[in-house]
């Protein structure tokens, strides 16, 4: 996707609206498919971007479905997706979310003690489910994106295995899947060489296991210099220890991953507008036509995304701090080298395929984006831009 192709989107569908280049998503999904075996499968991380079009794309791929809330469960149907090809794995809900999911008769993953005990009195080994344990492995580019270590919410700790033992062995609850997943953006193939081994070490007090899943995190480069998960050796070390592992136990295991970010943040690009050029005693902002109600992940996660001009892209570079409408804090870059701004120009944020539009909000009664996606050299609109009666629709007036 050229330059042009993203002026003539911001001209033709206004600004703010994420666009999504469909061939990086594809480019994406087979580096996976050529860097493990046949006996790995792919479970697209919904959260990171939801839209149905999306769903629908990664599903042509081949990939599987992997999610978080039960409302995901059926956006996942409603985009073709069969219950053997979908993972629930839910975290502090109510227990009704869990039956659902049993009626719907999708891969169930569970990571409370409660909710196994719960689920083996009430089911027993009716509804095979996984089990995700937390390894106490400390990994991922920011404290709010690392999930596997001792202070998460997430996972059952390997040091209460015996506390699934005892609701197996009383219950007949069966077992079929290990889950983990440390966190997000680790660099380190070996954080998941570690964890793998973790679980196939554990996995000799599961006997009808059947699938190993090992979550996701691969990071994607964001700025110039970042460096990203060697999928290719990761695929190697973890084919080295499976087949280790095989030779000693004469036992096969599926191999699973739960790809999000890594699919779709490259693909995402935000085109903004910059509203006006402000000039203080010490700083010169370019304020833009979004915010953090769109493009959360600055000011959450200290996030960095490349902004670039692409209206006026041979302009002198100057030295920027881009913030946002909102009226908070609203920064998305400090002391930025951006090619001179004009009020007007097209600004581009790269990178924005991930829990960009996914976290996006109302807030300040400002309308969400567009959605576009550009798919074989057309750009198709699949997500319209908010109008006011969208603000009020599910409000009810009593005065």
């Amino acid at each position: 996707m050229t330059q042009k192709d993203l002026l003539d989107i911001a001209q033709k569908f206004g600004t703010p609206t994420y666009v999504y280049d469909a061939s990086s998503i594809k480019k994406q999904y087979e580096k996976l498919n050529s860097s493990f075996s046949e006996n790995t499968k792919f479970f697209y991380a919904a959260k990171a971007l939801t839209n149905i079009n999306i769903l629908k794309y990664i599903r042509s791929l081949g990939a599987n479905l992997d999610c978080v809330s039960i409302h995901e469960v059926e956006l996942g149907f409603k985009a073709g997706f069969t219950a053997d090809r979908i993972l629930f794995t839910p975290n502090c809900v109510d227990f009704s979310e869990y039956e659902e999911a049993i009626k719907l008769k999708v891969h169930l993953n569970v990571d409370n003690i409660s909710i196994l005990e719960q689920l083996g009195t009430k089911y027993g080994g009716i509804c095979p489910i996984f089990v995700r344990v937390n390894p106490h492995i400390f990994a991922g580019g920011n404290y709010k994106i690392s999930t596997g270590h001792i202070d998460s919410k997430f996972g059952i700790s390997i040091y209460q295995l015996r506390h699934i033992e005892r609701i197996m062995n009383t219950t007949g609850l069966h077992v079929e899947g290990l889950h983990m997943h440390t966190g997000s953006d680790i660099k380190d193939p070996e954080v998941f060489v570690q964890g793998l081994e973790i679980m196939l070490e554990i996995s000799e007090k599961f006997p009808d296991l059947k699938y190993i899943d090992m979550g996701s995190g691969f990071k994607v480069p964001y700025q110039e210099g970042d460096l990203e998960t060697d999928v290719p050796l990761l695929g190697k070390r973890v084919e080295k220890a499976l087949a280790s592992f095989s030779k000693k136990s004469k036992k096969n295991y599926e191999l699973w991953f739960e790809p999000g970010k890594f699919l779709v943040s490259q693909s995402g690009h935000f085109l903004v507008k910059a509203n006006v050029i402000k000039q203080t005693t010490a700083t010169v902002f370019v304020g833009v036509n979004s915010g953090f109600n769109h493009l959360i992940r600055p000011m959450f996660y200290e996030a960095y995304h490349k902004i670039e001009n692409l209206s006026h892209p041979e302009k002198t570079e100057r030295i920027y701090t881009v913030v946002g409408n909102i009226c908070e804090t609203d920064t998305f870059a400090w002391d930025r080298k951006i090619p001179e701004v004009k009020e007007g120009d097209i600004l581009v944020f790269r990178n924005a395929g991930a829990y960009g539009f996914e976290m996006s909000s109302n807030f300040n009664s400002r309308l969400k984006p567009a959605e576009v996606l550009f798919l074989e050299g057309k750009a198709h609109l699949i997500r319209r831009r908010e109008v006011l009666e969208d603000l009020l629709k599910n409000q009810i007036e009593v005065l």
